[in-house]
Order: C-alpha cells, then sequence, then structure tokens
C-alpha cells in the first residue's frame, strides 16, 4: 500500500506511541506499517467505543516509513476512516488526550501531540 498521503489524505492529528511488550499483553510480532487498529480513548466517559482511527507510522521529521516492521515506539500519523465520526473527534481530540491502539485488547498507547487536518475540515 501506498502512503494515506499518496493516495489523497491528510492526516488528522499526530500521537506519540508506545507498544506493549509481549510481557505487558503485547503482541507476539512486531507491528507494521499500514496495520489497521482500531483507537479507544482512554476516557471513562468514552472508552467502551473502539473507532477506525489508523496510524500512519513516520519518522521524527515527519517522512512516513517505508512498508514493513515499525519501531515499538515513535510517532504516527492518525486518519479517521470513517467521515461521519468526524463531528464527534472534533469534539474529544485535543493535545494530550490519551488513547490505545486495539487488536482485540490493547496493544500500545498514545497521546495526541499536535492537531493536523482535524480542526481544519470537521
Amino acid at each position: 500500500m501506498n502512503s494515506y498521503r499518496e493516495a489523497g489524505y491528510l492526516p488528522d492529528f499526530k500521537v506519540t506511541y508506545r507498544f506493549y511488550t509481549q510481557e505487558e499483553g503485547g503482541r507476539y510480532s512486531p507491528p507494521h506499517q499500514h496495520i489497521r487498529w482500531d483507537f479507544r480513548y482512554d476516557d471513562p466517559a468514552i472508552s467502551t467505543g473502539h473507532f477506525m482511527i489508523w496510524p500512519e507510522f513516520v519518522k521524527p521529521t515527519g517522512e512516513v516509513l517505508p512498508a514493513g516492521p515499525v519501531p515499538l515506539h515513535g510517532i504516527a500519523d492518525m486518519y479517521i476512516i470513517n467521515r461521519d465520526m468526524r463531528a464527534f473527534h472534533y469534539q474529544h481530540i485535543r493535545v494530550g488526550v490519551r488513547g490505545y491502539f486495539m487488536e482485540g485488547k490493547r496493544i500500545a498507547v498514545c497521546e495526541v501531540i499536535e492537531i493536523l487536518g482535524l480542526h481544519e475540515s470537521p
């Protein structure tokens, strides 16, 4: 798969992330670029829902990492896939908001560090 940007999409926000180790209940195999995990907020008021917000892992410079395994911690651009949910996320995504990458269970923790296209086109 090409990057989401190459496909014409702009990222909605940026996160720092850390994958859980196998000992912490994380994955057995390394994570890969363009895998499609769901996102879950770390907020009791809205933590029951999983949302189609997918990561694209990037270098600290913002350059998209190539296909293949990604670092266990770093930075990812996040894309809200379900456009009908943009207004909902517009209300909840802020710098400092914590969430999780979900694969049935939590496999990584993340924190919003920058709002990108989300507030420009809710």
